[in-house]
């Protein structure tokens, strides 16, 4: 392989120096430029803004062991390569398993989606696909085998904030543009629930984003694309540097008709920053936009009682033309970070989010309102926050110490209309609010200069208020209202980690926790009986349990050389895990369960133009008591692998990227009893040809080069055996993008 590559870098050194003869700016220098920048263009700026993230490094490395804790990197930035561990002591949570994605590595990415860029390099994370498209729309991430409901257990952050709402709605990483992100941290496993509070379960994936501090006085970027199902994308981003202060913005739009019927979808997202910077003093105001406009094939229906197979007659049609679902999101946050004295930082952001959600469903042919066959949904979340926080870094008893701490206050007002159509009276006019209160603290100390060890506790109190201003003269209803609920709770998390460096190039460290997720809106609006055993509709009572988990993991990691790698056990009890009910129709806790596993990830640098890297895991979610004891749970893949390579053929003029993806058998959704036919094996070859001349580039991005035909998700019948519904995927698509800097 290397004599390979070596002949055609010799081979690209003469192609460099002839394109060399016809460029408008004759210098050899410029035209071969440096094999170790990316490909294509990004602006990656090194932030120490502690508004970004809470997980902090103690210290910077291999090096500098004991040095005090102020010269501690920011979380990620000490990795290299593409799909990176975290290596030791260089970010993250300590005794946590953790992969840092950059800007690179989004940029190289064969696949267009964010889901699938997280899927392809961190191990044992699983994807559920429901429309397909160039970006992924409401496609979700599960760490840990979550399955329905991997979005309630799987917590967002941008910047360090949360993004998961109090609503089932879940956080659309299609919303967020790829090129206005530095770089992304999954944390897996519960530890990050002190810092972050609930739904950090499975893990937490933390969006860091550009702010252009530190960049030249003017840069500019743009890009256009062209693919299959006549899908046009565009992105631009910008960014002004004038002494304190800087100011950038992020934007994308993408319009496609999508591989089915009644599969249009267009987007637009947009991130603006502005920031003053000085050495004592950081303040910055960022403002977040998107409008989404999708349609819903719906599933594919397979029945053999019946002799229907819509996935083999009509695998891209629909029997739902006329549903859609639009949303759009506003988001302003700001904040400042003061040195007090040396090591000692006050931080203090607050923000407003706003989200409203139109949607409608028709089960007949036509879209027309009537009993049990239409809904139509109009629904606004407001949350507002301020999340104050002290950051100490000092040498406690000569041993770096940092200790973070502070308060995170959320307010959320949820108002939702249901009823048969748009313009129609609501049946239900749900009015919920819901007020967290918590103060965390996690202390990292380095007790020897090979041994780090953290640990934390968090407590929180909910407050929620629900009520339904139910309307029973409202046309086409056959419902009855829900009860009104007033509960206030208090919840605990827990974290204790440490990591051991057995030398340079090996690390142990392992962790317990214990986390919670309390229910949200959606599901308490649909929780208690909806009929009693006559089918007589009985008032819902909003009332479920709060979901607590408890994990105990351990791994290694190795570092050396070009050698990249990660290798952990995790064991995670769970009680009162919230789950819908297919029968009965309505959410309802689940008997206790239990996830346990394995994930192992793998990189190296052959040589400064190839890189390879793979990522295996195990993935076991069971039912351990109850009726569904040692069934797995639904729309969890036992097995799933990942492969990829990076070769710059020709420096940076001709690149080859290729990522492939395995995921075996999963249960369908409802099929908790395990008694239909799973959901198939299946997997993905994405490839990607890119170049870059001076300011212009281009690529082309190939995915499902072997046009596999498969879905990963269905949801099973609860009254006949064998009838499912699938949500098939494309096969083979294209995208040729171009653009240029400035």
């Amino acid at each position: 392989m290397s004599r390979i590559v070596t002949a055609a870098r010799r081979r690209c050194a003469g192609i460099v120096a002839a394109v060399s003869l016809y460029s408008l700016d004759p210098s050899i220098a410029h035209a071969q430029q440096s094999v170790a920048e990316q490909l294509p263009p990004v602006e990656v700026t090194r932030s120490d803004d502690q508004n970004r993230t809470r997980a902090r490094a103690i210290g910077d490395g291999e090096a500098g062991r004991r040095r005090t804790a102020p010269d501690g990197a920011p979380s990620g930035t000490g990795s290299s390569g593409s799909g990176n561990e975290a290596a030791a002591g260089n970010g993250g949570i300590v005794g946590a398993a953790t992969t840092v994605i950059t800007a690179a590595d989004i940029a190289h990415a064969p696949s267009q989606t964010l889901a699938e860029i997280i899927a392809t390099q961190v191990p044992g994370a699983q994807i559920t696909t429901f429309y397909g498209g160039p970006i992924g729309a409401k496609t979700s991430v599960d760490l840990r085998g979550f399955g329905a409901f991997a979005t309630a257990n799987t917590l967002v952050l941008v910047n360090g904030r949360r993004l998961n709402d109090i609503d089932m709605a879940q956080v659309d990483l299609s919303t967020i543009p790829l090129n206005a992100i530095e770089r992304i941290e999954i944390t897996r496993g519960n530890s990050g629930a002190v810092l972050y509070g609930d739904n950090a379960v499975g893990g937490v994936i933390n969006i860091v984003t550009k702010n252009g501090v530190g960049g030249p006085p003017v840069t500019a970027r743009i890009e256009a694309g062209f693919g299959s199902f006549n899908t046009r994308l565009g992105n631009v981003s910008a960014a002004i540097n004038s002494g304190p202060w800087s100011t950038s913005f992020y934007g994308n739009a993408v319009r496609t008709d999508g591989y089915r019927d009644n599969n249009r979808y267009s987007q637009e997202n947009g991130v603006g920053n502005l920031n003053y910077t000085t050495p004592g003093l950081t303040a910055f105001l960022t403002v977040t936009a998107d409008n989404q406009e999708l349609r819903l094939p719906g599933g594919r229906t397979v029945d053999p009682s019946i002799g229907v197979d819509e996935l083999a007659t009509n695998r891209r049609g629909t029997s739902t033309p006329f549903n859609y679902a639009n949303q759009q999101g506003f988001g302003a946050t700001a904040g400042f970070t003061k040195t007090l004295v040396n090591g000692v930082d006050l931080i203090v952001d607050g923000g407003v989010r706003d989200k409203k959600q139109q949607s409608a469903f028709f089960s007949s042919p036509a879209p027309v309102p009537a009993f049990f066959t239409s809904t139509y949904v109009d629904a606004d979340l407001t949350t507002w926050s301020i999340t104050p926080r002290l950051s100490v870094k000092s040498l406690l008893f000569g041993m770096p110490s940092q200790v973070l701490t502070g308060v995170d206050y959320y307010d959320a007002s949820f108002q939702q209309n249901r009823g048969a159509g748009q313009g129609l009276a609501p049946w239900h006019n749900y009015d919920l609010r819901q007020r967290t209160v918590a103060g965390y603290i996690q202390h990292t100390l380095g007790v020897a200069p090979t041994t780090d060890i953290s640990y934390g506790v968090r407590v929180q109190n909910t407050n929620l208020s629900a009520r339904d201003n139910f309307d029973p003269a409202a046309p086409f209803n056959a419902d009855i209202g829900a009860l009104p609920l007033r509960t206030d709770e208090t919840q605990y998390a827990l974290h204790l980690g440490a990591e051991h460096r057995l030398n340079d190039t090996v690390a142990l460290f392992g962790r317990v926790a214990r986390a919670f997720r309390t229910p949200d809106v959606d599901e308490r609006v649909s929780s208690g009986p909806s009929f009693d055993p006559f089918f007589n509709p009985l008032p819902q009572t909003f009332q479920l349990k709060t979901q607590t988990s408890q994990d105990i993991e351990g791994g290694l990691r190795i570092r050396g050389g070009g050698l990249q790698m990660q290798s952990s056990l995790y064991l995670m009890d769970l009680a009162n895990e919230i789950h819908f009910n297919p029968i009965l129709f309505y959410n309802t806790n689940l008997d206790p369960t239990r996830r346990y596993g394995s994930e192992t990830s793998v990189s190296y640098r052959i040589n400064d133009a190839l890189l390879v890297r793979s990522g295996m895991a195990y993935t076991r979610a069971v039912f351990r008591e109850g009726v569904w004891a040692g069934n797995d749970v639904p729309l969890v893949s036992r097995y799933t692998a990942s492969a990829g390579l990076t070769w710059k053929i020709c420096q940076n003029y001709l690149v080859l990227d290729a990522t492939a993806r395995f995921w075996s058998e999963r249960r369908m959704d409802n099929d908790q009893a395990g008694t239909q036919k799973p959901i198939p094996a299946n997997g993905t070859i994405d490839l990607k040809l890119s170049g870059q001349y001076e300011r212009y580039f281009w690529s082309l991005s190939v995915s499902n080069v072997l046009n596999a035909l498969y879905y990963d998700y269905a949801v099973a019948s609860a009254f006949t055996d064998g009838r499912f519904s699938a949500y098939p995927l494309p096969g083979r698509t294209y995208l040729l993008k171009a653009g240029a800097t400035f």
